[in-house]
């Protein structure tokens, strides 16, 4: 390389001598400054060369001068020479700036193979044996094994493209029937491996290598599909990417090594030059196909979960599964939000800076998953939850991309990697991430479930994703992974022709495709195929083997999923019996299911100790057997420390204001109001209040129960509609934390509704613990008739927990064979049903249950067992006040079933749901025997907020319940009533709990019912009514009505009570049992309390 005169030259540290006797490297002697005193050349040469240059100069000189001296002799203008002059001067000016980009371009050249030699091992020098990186070594002597492999690995691919790939192809499409390779030509430049590193094995048995390859080749093929006169193919690739080689298993023979995978972590740069494709994609049945899909197909099939494996060792067990082994591990990945994106939207062409329209694209391996878009925010709320299995580890990124959205080309609005290996090692990792080729934060909660090989945890597993709020898909409990190996015997096409089978899997709405093997009856797929399970315990695998044109069915298969969770390690290999097939038509699969498990030491959370009492059963119990016996029957059950710590979970939707308006009439010209109403989700339970019509500010005073646990991390999600004929529109939601709630005991808010300009929520939270006393069941009763709305479900009173252990001694199938038992749990509408034991006449279920009851003097709790496939197996009715009378209201015994053969291990424990906040308190005089067990909790009534009128006015009423000074009843009997008027909601409310000592006037007890009427109106509008108790004379009612009326429109009104009996059933005549009456200027309605009447005639007046 020339180098101009003048220019410096430092050599770099590659360029210095090894050594001073290295003759090669030393600089030339002419270089060298001369000593004075070395007799070297005289002076005088230098001086006579200086004073000839300035002659030359100035001879230039006046050589310019020549030109002006010819134009003066001549006679012609002196435009002529300033003409002449600047052209002369712009040439010279071109040439020195060509000659100067020559100088900068020889410099960042010279620059540019110092650089290179001092710190890539690629360039003409060779680096020293002392240098090495500390990530990745060199691997110069395998790219020479590689260089002169190389055209036998040529030769090896033309007969595999013309042997193999040829035929499946031809096979595969009828138009590819002529379709053929004619050149196969590798190239003179092979493949290049960059570097090599080596990982820690994960498994004795494996070594662990990462290539980093780089192919720039000048491959040439050549297809031909002479029916269509078509040719295309490659010329020059470009590959670019890490490979990893996994070596296993390492065996004890020759040669060590049993089986090579290789696959790419992350999807590699790929280029490949066709040629003739547009005539290629113009055949039939390749046309919807496009050069992107095909490159897009390739790199794809290189990267995970694909793998080549390349077996070394004849007869290689699980070949399959090496293939496709199970994941490391799954990461749940809650994409939550996203602050402080850029704006991207421009509106009147970039004078006005809208917002952006963001959405995120989630990705790990092949693996992708795409959020819903938000309109105009740059700080979005995504809130959805995605599932991925992780492969290898360390070497996977999970990547997220931020888009705005638009109609022509979405903008990038940032990006965000992170290795997997910090997942596994935090377990749980929730934290803002910085968005790189961008600006603001991304939003991600990633937790790490491991792969349990057993159904040990499953019902924690199942219990915990009732509570994870998931969308778009619910939470999985499970994987499974199915091996399909093989089929023998299939059933023949028409005309005894062989068919080309491939299997069809479906488990739910999920349904994959193996490979067709083309012409036979007993083809070998060797592919796996992975799902996801919400609840393995009621899905089902769908097998059907068809006919490559999908249309023929030759073989089916439908396999309940719970027989895997009673397998060894949850596996099944073995022959399947395929049905409408052939009678030795049979399918070859290895099923292996994990449970995907949350270490809950992981996440930092207060556990809930467990019930009083329920750790010291088992030592009153007596021992028996000895050592040598089988294991004693055990009389208590062992439940987990997580049984009967459930809350219930109080929701009172009050009202809600300013919500928008989405009603329009006249085409959008007027505009009207909205009709809303309000759904909540929590813990997999959904409800919905009632509609309000045409009201931006409406009222809704319902209430909602559900039972909740300790878990983390739920929610309860809050939307409001408006009600519309077609579609509802959407007017807001918002989220409250569980966890706040079941740690303070009670919320009352104002919450702001999301996603919408304006509206707020009034929510009143309260959290109720069951005890384990009954003292208080008769004041619960009262308070939730008193606080139930008219348009609410009934309140309940009560925390029913059942755990269902074993039973045994169970009925034989047929006389000799055991059946496959579950049990259903039933209590009123609420029915809970158990996993399946195959063939065991003493099943183990271990399965617990939780109900809300209502009326725990009334309900009973009903087990069913029945056998899958032969019916009943026997009954038992247990009623929910025999646990009122128990010790600590439990009953942890073995119950005989109804049809005396078998029996139940069952823990049936029931709790009193006591509010709190709605004015219950112990009374001494009634319930002296419980005073101590309330004091332990402290009085939270005055700690509290101001909340609403109604809340002291309860208070104050129930302080007269059931007082010992009662006065006897009347010769009529007596109807028990509580009267107020509720001011927030300017109506007046009526509680009619019961009646007494009723007259019998016939043979049998009347049939009873309660008519209440507001005078002076008689019309039906003022005018309700009970529901009817049958034969009896103390009826329970606890029915609440109420009316609206200003005060000082009720203060004028008087109250008229009528206690009725039908008659007969086709009469119409009501038998009226007696009244009162009761003036409602003389109540004091804002203390309303709980008292008894006497009964009068119609003649009669009333009084209390």
């Amino acid at each position: 390389m020339e180098r101009s005169p003048g220019e410096g030259y430092s050599p770099s540290p590659m360029d210095q001598p090894s050594a001073p006797s290295d003759p090669a490297d030393q600089p030339p002697a002419a270089h060298t400054t001369p000593d004075p005193g070395s007799g070297g050349p005289p002076a005088g040469p230098g001086a006579a060369g200086e004073a000839l240059a300035m002659l030359t100069s100035f001879g230039r000189r006046l050589l310019v001068l020549v030109p002006v001296y010819l134009a003066g002799a001549v006679g012609l203008s002196v435009g002529f020479v300033l003409v002449g002059l600047a052209l002369y001067l712009g040439w010279r000016r071109v040439r020195d700036e060509k000659e100067r980009s020559l100088r900068v371009a020889r410099q960042l050249l010279d620059d540019e193979e110092r650089l290179t030699a001092k710190t890539l091992y690629m360039s003409h020098r060779e680096l020293p044996a002392w240098v090495s990186f500390p990530d990745v070594e060199k691997a110069e002597w395998l790219n020479k094994i590689v260089a002169q492999v190389w055209p036998f690995l040529g030769q090896y691919m033309e007969k595999l493209l013309a042997e193999t790939v040829a035929p499946a192809v031809r096979g595969s499409n009828p138009h590819l029937q002529t379709f053929t390779f004619t050149r196969v030509e590798l190239g003179e430049k092979p493949l290049r491996i960059v570097g090599v590193k080596v990982h820690p094995a994960q498994r004795k048995e494996q070594i662990l290598l990462d290539l980093n390859i780089s192919y720039v080749g000048d491959v040439q093929i050549d297809v031909e599909v002479k029916k269509y006169f078509c040719k295309a193919g490659v010329k020059g690739m470009q590959l670019h990417g890490i490979l990893r080689v996994i070596l296993e298993p390492l065996v004890g023979d020759l040669p060590i090594v049993g089986a090579v995978s290789m696959f790419f972590i992350r999807r590699p740069t790929l280029d490949i030059n066709w040629t003739g494709m547009t005539n290629l994609l113009d055949i039939p049945g390749l046309s919807s196909l496009s050069d992107t899909m095909i490159m897009d197909s390739i790199a794809a099939f290189l990267v995970l979960p694909n793998r080549l494996l390349v077996p070394l060792v004849p007869n290689l067990q699980d070949v399959a599964q090496l293939r496709s082994p199970l994941p490391r591990g799954i990461i749940r990945i809650h994409l939550l939000a996203a602050q402080g994106l850029s704006s991207k939207d421009k509106y009147v062409k970039g004078l006005i800076e809208g917002k952006s329209d963001p959405y995120a694209l989630v990705r790990l391996g092949t693996q992708t998953f795409c959020s819903h878009v938000i309109n105009e925010e740059l700080n979005p709320q995504w809130r959805e939850t995605y599932e991925v299995m992780v492969h290898e580890v360390p070497g996977q990124e999970i990547e997220v991309e931020v888009f705005d959205k638009d109609p022509d080309k979405d903008d990038f609005l940032g990006r965000m990697k992170l290795d997997v290996g910090k997942v596994l090692q935090a377990g749980v990792l929730d934290d803002w991430f910085p968005l790189q080729g961008g600006q603001g934060q991304v939003h991600l909660r990633l937790e790490w479930l491991s792969l349990l090989p057993g159904a040990e945890k499953l019902e924690q597993v199942l219990q915990w994703n009732q509570g994870v709020s998931s969308r778009p898909e619910p939470p999985s409990a499970a994987i499974l992974a199915v091996y399909l190996d093989r089929a023998q015997d299939l059933p023949l096409k028409k005309g005894n022709k062989e068919p080309n089978p491939m299997v069809q899997l479906s488990i739910q709405d999920v349904t994959q495709e193996s490979k067709a093997v083309y012409s036979t009856n007993c083809p070998v797929w060797e592919e796996a195929f992975r799902f996801f399970l919400q609840d393995p315990r009621s899905q089902e695998l769908d097998v059907q083997v068809k006919d490559d044109s999908r249309a023929l069915t030759i073989g089916a298969l439908t396999l309940p999923l719970a027989r895997l969770l009673t397998a060894p390690e949850l596996t099944l290999d073995q022959w399947f019996q395929l049905s409408s097939s052939g009678p030795n038509s049979r399918l070859y699969m290895k099923l292996v299911m994990r449970i995907l498990y949350l270490d809950s030491s992981e996440i930092c959370f207060s556990t809930v100790p467990g019930p009083p009492g329920a750790g010291d059963l088992d030592s009153e119990s007596p021992q028996m057997g000895s050592s040598v016996d089988a294991p004693p029957r055990p009389c208590h059950t062992t439940p987990d420390s997580h049984f009967g710590t459930e809350n219930v979970l109080r929701i009172h939707v009050l009202e809600a204001q300013d919500l928008i308006a989405k009603d329009r009439f006249l085409g959008g010209l007027v505009k009207g109001k909205s009709d809303p109403y309000v759904k909540l989700k929590l813990a997999g339970r959904s409800f919905r209040s009632r509609v309000v019509r045409e009201d931006l500010n409406p009222r809704w005073n319902e209430v909602f129960e559900v039972i909740v646990t300790s878990i983390p991390g739920q929610e309860l999600e809050v939307e409001v509609f408006d009600k519309d004929l077609d579609k509802d529109d959407f007017l807001g939601r918002c989220k409250v934390s569980l966890t706040t709630v079941l740690n303070s005991g009670f919320l009352d808010e104002w919450l702001t509704l999301e996603d919408v300009p304006s509206g707020r929520l009034h929510l009143r939270l309260e959290r109720l613990t069951p005890r384990p006393t009954a003292a208080e069941l008769e004041e619960v009763l009262q308070v939730n008739s008193l606080i139930q709305t008219q348009k609410s479900a009934e309140l309940a009173a009560a925390l029913l927990s059942v755990y269902l252990e074993r039973a045994e001694d169970l009925p034989l199938r047929k006389g000799t064979k055991p059946p496959s038992p579950y049990a259903t749990l039933t209590v009123g509408d609420t029915s809970h049903k158990t996993k399946t034991v195959s063939q065991a006449s003493a099943p183990v279920w271990g399965e617990s249950a939780s109900f809300l009851i209502r009326k725990p003097h009334a309900e009973s709790l009903e087990l069913q067992v029945r056998g899958e496939g032969t019916g009943a197996l026997g009954l038992l009715a247990l009623p929910l006040s025999e646990l009122l009378v128990a010790d600590r209201l439990c009953l942890d015994r073995w119950f005989t079933l109804n049809n005396g053969q078998g029996q139940v291990l069952l823990r049936a424990q029931l709790g009193i749901l006591v509010s709190q906040h709605s004015g219950v308190e112990a009374h001494s005089h009634s319930y002296s025997h419980s005073s101590s067990s309330l004091s332990e909790e402290p009085e939270v009534w005055g700690a509290l907020p101001p909340m609403t009128s109604s809340a002291p006015e309860l208070r104050q009423r129930l302080t007269h319940v059931d007082s010992p000074l009662e006065v006897p009843a009347g010769p009529l009997g007596q109807v028990k009533l509580t009267v107020w008027y509720y001011s927030e909601e300017r109506k007046l409310v009526s509680i009619v709990h019961s009646c007494r000592a009723l007259r019998q006037s016939g043979r049998d007890p009347p049939d009873t019912y309660v008519s209440l009427l507001l005078l002076p109106d008689k019309n039906r509008g003022t005018k309700r009514k009970t529901s009817q108790k049958k034969k009896t004379l103390s009826p329970e009612f606890n029915e609440r009505f109420e009316w609206d009326l200003p005060l000082d429109e009720a203060l004028r009104r008087k109250l008229d009570v009528s206690v009725k009996s039908n008659s007969s059933f086709m009469s119409r005549e009501r038998e009226l049992l007696g009244k009162v009456q009761l003036d409602l200027a003389e109540m004091d309605l804002s203390q309303g309390t709980a008292q008894w009447y006497d009964l009068v005639d119609d003649k009669d007046k009333g009084s209390s």
